[in-house]
């Protein structure tokens, strides 16, 4: 799954590990994401669009 979760991130000015404290999760979950190793569960995905106030369908699409 392609996503631009790093792009939002950036935006906001936050590291990686701000992000992950923020929602819940590991650092090492949040690049793992990034990298498109790993892909979200849904809870997390939402969790991710409404930190950011969009759409998941803007920070993740399918390959």
């Amino acid at each position: 799954m392609n996503n631009d979760l790093s792009k939002y991130r950036d935006r906001c000015e936050l590291s990686q590990g701000e992000l992950a404290e923020t929602v819940g999760v590991t650092r090492q979950t949040i690049n793992a994401i990034e990298r498109k190793r790993y892909n979200p569960s849904l809870e997390l995905a939402f969790e991710l669009a409404d930190y950011f106030d969009c759409r998941i369908e803007d920070l993740f699409s399918p390959e």
